[in-house]
C-alpha cells in the first residue's frame, strides 16, 4: 500500500475542502512521510524505512532495534 508509515501505520485520511462559499469537495490529508536509512548495529547493515515524522519520534524514544523487533513480531518486516 502506498503512503503508509511502516512504524505507526498512519495512512491518508479523507475530509472536505471548504470554500469561502461553504462548498465542500472531498480531499485527502496525507501523512508526512519520509524515507530514512537506519543503521542496525546488531546486523551491521542499513535498513531503509518509509516513516512518518511521528514514527521518527517513536524510533528516537524506543530505539531502532526495539521498533524493528516489534515490526517483526507483527510480521510487517
Amino acid at each position: 500500500m502506498a503512503r503508509v508509515c511502516q512504524i505507526t501505520g498512519k495512512k491518508p485520511q479523507v475530509g472536505h475542502h471548504v470554500s469561502h462559499a461553504n462548498n465542500k469537495t472531498i480531499r485527502r490529508f496525507y501523512p508526512n512521510l519520509q524515507y530514512r536509512r537506519f543503521w542496525l548495529e546488531s546486523e551491521k547493515r542499513w535498513i531503509r524505512l518509509r516513516v512518518s515524522t511521528a514514527g521518527l519520534r517513536v524510533i528516537d524514544k524506543k530505539g531502532i532495534e526495539v521498533v524493528l523487533k516489534e515490526l517483526r513480531e507483527r510480521g510487517e518486516i
